[in-house]
């Protein structure tokens, strides 16, 4: 489904904050995931106006990221391992799996384990959803494939240049797309997960709040050694 869309010429935090505050004026709640690619100030615009959800980091992004720091000869054997870890049965295993690719790689691939272990737990969010979820939720390659082929058309149609114009080309190329996705089934198991998700997600938010709370109230009380208390 087709939420919003506008212009845009950067991906800055404050770009994505006031589109993602226009959503929730508009009644948009916090989702239970938010997948991102690795732009910093749209990854900072999500934990801003979405605290009750988990972020995911795009997986083919990441994966491509990835192979540019792993000499090519390397590759099939890093990638397997890294998708082992990305692709696990859960984050338990997933961050075993973690563990013994540092291992492995960290003396001789040092820039790529840097780049394994950047966001590495939004990475593997999509291991909190049910199983048959996850190949949907771990990668933006959907809506790319539909940008790859506007980016296309943009370039060879001259009446499509201009904001107005490409705006009303993708807008129409985005519904016709949304025609042809699936919706995710959810069995009755399947709800019970998506509905602990969310408890989960919101006493982790309740917890940030209260400890926010506290550090705030401690900054306001006076010390109890200030020099005014002092005989």
């Amino acid at each position: 489904m087709l939420l919003a869309l506008a212009p845009g010429t950067k991906e800055d935090t404050e770009s994505c904050r006031a589109f993602f505050e226009d959503l929730r004026r508009r009644g948009l709640g916090d989702p239970l995931l938010v997948m991102t690619d690795g732009a910093p100030g749209l990854i900072r615009a999500v934990e801003e106006c979405f605290p009750r959800s988990y972020h995911q980091r795009c997986l083919a992004h990441r994966i491509r990221n990835l192979q540019s720091k792993v000499p090519e000869h390397l590759w099939p054997e890093v990638r397997a391992r890294a998708k082992a870890s990305y692709e696990a049965s859960s984050p338990a295993p997933a961050g075993a799996l973690r563990d013994h690719f540092i291992a492995t790689y960290e003396r001789d691939l040092p820039s790529a384990v840097l780049c394994f272990e950047d966001d590495f737990e939004a990475a593997t969010a999509h291991l909190r959803f049910p199983v048959a979820h996850r190949k949907v939720i771990r990668t933006m390659n959907l809506l790319e494939r539909l940008f790859v082929k506007e980016r296309r058309r943009t370039k060879i149609i001259a009446n499509t240049f201009g904001e107005r114009p490409v705006l009303n080309l993708m807008c129409a190329a985005i519904i016709r797309a949304t025609e042809t996705w699936r919706e995710i089934g959810a069995s009755a198991f399947e709800r019970r997960q998506l509905e602990a998700i969310r408890e989960e997600l919101d006493e982790a938010h309740r917890r940030r709040q209260a400890s926010a709370v506290s550090a705030q109230s401690a900054k306001k009380s006076p010390s109890s050694f200030s020099s005014k208390n002092r005989p």
